[in-house]
């Protein structure tokens, strides 16, 4: 009797993703700003994890792996000889990541980042939530900074809470320039090295529409000292020599429809941020930080990508010098070193152009402009303007998920930088 063919289909991994990152909402330390770029090179960014699926773009099904199964009749006479159908392959649960960075910072100097991430589905039935991520990073250069940062972002319950925390401890060299645009341009600086330790943690719900909201804590101490050399035309810092306290309450607005989160290729990233620091929460210094970041992504073809990226920092209050906003901290923007110009507003926008190439690679380039100011409606003055440009590889690390690890060199008004990360700047 003529065997009946059996088709087994398994679903295909749906289109590339990317992670959210980011934590660059965090308190704008220069403590957080390394946590800020140890989590978005790795963590965001360190990212291949479990399948996250579109259900507007669900990838087709592919039939295969055909068995033929005979049907026995009363003329078998070997049933036995039957093949068996092979088994339903198990869902994979996830995947590790490491990657030994190499840095290159005009604040902290040439060294390493050694990042190790692990990206996994919390629960294989829940087919809504992204991928969950765990990971730690650590930092040495040849300038004394060293540092380790652990971190992690569960998603609960199809998607209906968020948990992020970040840690991290050590000590960063890196220089003063002093506060507004005008010390920034004049590049005279004075070398401090920060020791400490700082803790974020958030947890968000969601309402409607993919709108969550949530509370987020954050605290730290650290001890600022004045290492040799450099300008005494800058002012020591006062609280040089003792251990600051910095603790704050505050909460996170968010909405994401992108499709993925570690390559998107369509859709909208929202975040607000605020953190309030008070004595009454055991805070040296009482001020208020507010954080506003807008993405939007459009796909120009199945290789091609048109990202965008807007991002606006206040502070109120009377906040540390490192608790002012920071240019060129989380990729806001590349080519500046992280810490030169700080004030206590900043604005960024930037556009960056991305193409996928054979055998793994792809192809950047982003320009786009920004500034600091002490006053909001200074902002937007062009002396206070910080333009930067620039371009970068891309090296496909996990295909399931379009998880690159990326070298960006950029120009900015007067300097250049040359950084590496995993997964895209945003």
């Amino acid at each position: 009797m003529p065997a009946i063919k059996v088709l087994k289909a398994r679903p295909e991994c749906a289109s590339p993703l990317g992670l959210l990152g980011s934590f660059h909402d965090a308190k704008p330390t220069v403590l957080v700003t390394v946590v800020l770029l140890l989590c978005s090179l790795v963590c965001a960014q360190t990212a291949s994890a479990g399948h996250e699926v579109n259900k507007d773009k669900l990838a087709p099904v592919e039939f295969s792996q055909a068995a033929e199964v005979s049907v026995p009749t009363r003329d078998s006479k070997h049933a036995s000889e039957l093949p068996i159908p092979q088994e339903k392959p198990k869902q994979h649960r996830g995947d590790f990541v490491f990657a030994p960075l190499p840095i290159s910072s005009p604040a902290l100097g040439s060294g390493i980042i050694p990042a190790l991430g692990f990206i996994f589905p919390l629960s294989t039935r829940d087919k809504v939530s992204p991928p969950s991520v765990i990971g730690a990073a650590g930092l040495i250069t040849d300038n004394g900074s060293r540092a380790f940062a652990a971190f992690g972002q569960i998603f609960l319950r199809e998607d209906t809470y968020r948990a992020t925390s970040v840690y991290f401890q050590g000590n960063l060299n890196y220089d003063l320039y002093g506060i507004g645009a005008a010390a920034g341009n004049a590049g005279v600086k004075l070398p401090l090295k920060q020791d400490g330790a700082i803790f974020l943690g958030e947890f968000l719900r969601v309402l409607k529409w993919k709108i969550f909201v949530g509370p987020r804590v954050l605290t730290g101490h650290s001890v600022i000292t004045v290492r040799p050399g450099g300008s005494l035309d800058i002012p020591v810092p006062a609280d040089a020599n003792l251990d600051t306290k910095l603790t704050s309450m505050g909460f996170s607005v968010k909405r994401d429809t992108r499709p993925n989160r570690f390559y998107p290729v369509t859709g909208t990233l929202f975040e607000f941020t605020s953190d309030f620091f008070a004595e009454s929460l055991g805070s040296k210094y009482s001020f208020q930080s507010y954080r506003t970041t807008f993405n939007k992504y459009w796909s120009l073809s199945r290789n091609q990508v048109l990202a965008y990226n807007a991002f606006l920092c206040a502070t109120g209050g009377e906040p540390p010098f490192y608790g002012n906003c920071l240019y060129g901290t989380s990729n806001e923007l590349r080519g500046y070193a992280a810490g030169r110009y700080i004030d206590r507003y900043m604005i960024a926008t930037q556009a960056e152009y991305r193409l996928v190439l054979p055998w793994r690679f792809g192809l950047i380039g982003f320009a786009g402009i920004g500034g600091i100011a002490h006053s909001g409606h200074d902002l937007f003055r062009s002396n206070n303007f910080l333009p930067a440009a620039g371009t970068g590889l891309r090296f496909m690390l996990s295909k399931p998920h379009h998880v690159n690890l990326r070298a960006d060199f950029g120009i900015g008004k007067n300097e250049h930088t040359f950084s590496m990360g995993v997964s895209e700047a945003f």
